[in-house]
């Protein structure tokens, strides 16, 4: 059960389409249920509180755990992201989950996966940024977590700051966005530059991209958290994933206010 469905459930409650007993059993069926394997205790109520399910993190897992969890995970039907897989983890997840959508350079994997969606769509969306390409694969791994949060995405790259002119070529379109995860490493400059540059909510993250000083991203860390630009919200050190998670959230309030909106004028319109 996820949030459309805990919704559609509690309106048919009130409708009276669905006795109020009834729905008290799904509930204890669904948003509450718990799984209990040997090595891990699943959150099944997560998508419902997060608007996604509970993550697996591929990287410290066997293959077998890792098997184990998304299957049961996947029973659910919501999508269901893994990160920082190898390339037999993947294969064993291509394997078992034929349908599901990889991605090698972001090392994910998603089951239940929702069509990915753009900016053309209409809707809000987040715009991911990367300095350079050796940031791609943390823009990836953002870029999945929206797929599975059912958000809107953009990607562009290769912006950095040693060619100023190619985010300023694509400024107009930045400004579009209703938040944007912003990736460098090397002195981790992109973030304070985007930021003066846009009035959205700027998730940036360090990278470990870059030579002996950078100190694996310790330096790009330490120079956005030292950022003068406003705005500025930093994630750990190549945490794609935390970035897009904080920037879809700010998309699904905004959704959320669009919506409640129209709901308002709707009814306006209705009660003429």
């Amino acid at each position: 059960m996820d949030h459309k469905d805990l919704t559609n459930l509690l309106e048919e409650v009130l409708r009276g389409v669905v006795p109020p007993a009834d729905a008290a059993q799904k509930l204890a069926r669904g948003p509450f249920r718990r799984t209990e394997l040997e090595y891990a205790s699943l959150d099944h109520h997560r998508s419902l509180r997060h608007r996604l399910g509970e993550v697996v993190y591929g990287e410290s897992k066997t293959k077998e755990q890792l098997l184990g969890i998304m299957e049961q995970f996947a029973l659910n039907g919501v999508p269901v992201l893994a990160t920082r897989l190898d390339d037999e983890k993947r294969a064993a997840l291509r394997e078992r989950f034929p349908q599901g959508r990889e991605n090698s350079a972001g090392r994910t994997f998603i089951v239940n996966q929702p069509a990915p969606k753009g900016a053309a769509s209409g809707e809000p969306f987040v715009a991911i940024l990367a300095a350079g390409t050796s940031d791609v694969g943390v823009g990836e791994e953002a870029a999945e977590v929206c797929v599975a949060m059912g958000v809107a995405f953009e990607k562009i790259y290769d912006v950095g700051v040693a060619g100023i002119h190619r985010l300023l070529g694509r400024l107009e379109e930045v400004q579009k966005a209703s938040a944007l995860v912003v990736i460098a490493g090397m002195e981790g400059a992109l973030p304070s530059v985007v930021a003066g540059l846009v009035g959205r909510p700027i998730f940036a993250v360090p990278t470990s991209v870059g030579y002996g000083a950078s100190f694996g991203g310790v330096a790009a860390l330490l120079a956005m958290l030292n950022s003068c630009a406003p705005g500025v919200t930093v994630a750990n050190i190549d945490n794609g994933f935390s970035a897009a998670f904080a920037a879809c959230s700010v998309v699904h309030a905004v959704k959320d206010a669009r919506d409640a909106v129209l709901a308002q004028v709707q009814a306006a319109k209705d009660a003429l």
